[in-house]
């Protein structure tokens, strides 16, 4: 008889223990606490901006070349905020035991980790033609555009631009262009490193301690 309520007891006790778990409270107290949201948004703002004034900047002259019109970058962050989209809304577990979760977070690390490298090499193609544009000396021939750095340099390099209307182009929009490509990698460089950090963070730097449910002296989890 005594250990038949006994029993009971040990059962009861085990129920209240399981139903006081913090593992549903959590993934409905915080949900956007798991994946900050708006890096992702950033992510994918950022990389329409990259890719659409790529494209700007090719309708000027088809002859720019893939490293003066970076479309290849945008479309490289787009693809890391979607991932971080499906990231967002995958069940999360403080054990990361799911297969999935833990091949997006890599996944994601790694291509925030990519991200941050092209963004500062584009930065700096950027940022030389830039330099370059801006000290142009350009003249109308034919259907293109001739330029040059130093006129009075007889062996200077010429820069030829096809299917250019209107040689101001390349001095004034073109450069404007390289100028909004160094400002929006920047900032691009910015949110890849906040990405992954926040993965590298939450993979070694967050976890729970606490006790096992069947433990003895029963608390509750503690996220640390």
């Amino acid at each position: 008889m005594g250990q038949g309520q006994k029993g009971s007891s040990d059962k009861k006790e085990g129920k209240k223990r399981r139903d006081e778990s913090p593992a549903p409270e959590d993934g409905q107290k915080c949900r956007v606490c798991r994946f900050p949201l708006l890096v992702a948004l950033l992510q994918l703002l950022l990389g329409v901006a990259v890719t659409a004034v790529a494209f700007l900047m090719l309708a000027i002259s088809p002859s720019l070349l893939a490293r003066e019109t970076p479309h290849w970058a945008g479309i490289i962050l787009c693809l890391v905020s979607i991932l971080g989209f499906i990231l967002y809304f995958i069940t999360y577990l403080p054990d990361e035991r799911t297969s999935m979760q833990f091949i997006c977070k890599l996944l994601y690390f790694i291509l925030c980790t990519i991200g941050l490298v092209i963004s500062v090499l584009v930065m700096a193609f950027a940022s030389h033609h830039y330099a370059q544009t801006s000290n142009f000396t350009c003249e109308k021939m034919g259907e293109d555009c001739v330029c040059k750095l130093n006129l009075e340099d007889p062996i200077a390099r010429i820069f030829t631009y096809e299917g250019v209307d209107d040689c101001e182009v390349i001095t004034g929009t073109l450069t404007l262009y390289f100028l909004l490509q160094i400002v929006l990698n920047v900032v691009q460089a910015l949110v890849c490193a906040v990405g992954a950090f926040i993965m590298w963070k939450h993979r070694y730097q967050v976890f729970f301690a606490g006790l096992q449910i069947g433990s003895p002296s029963y608390k509750q989890w503690q996220k640390v």
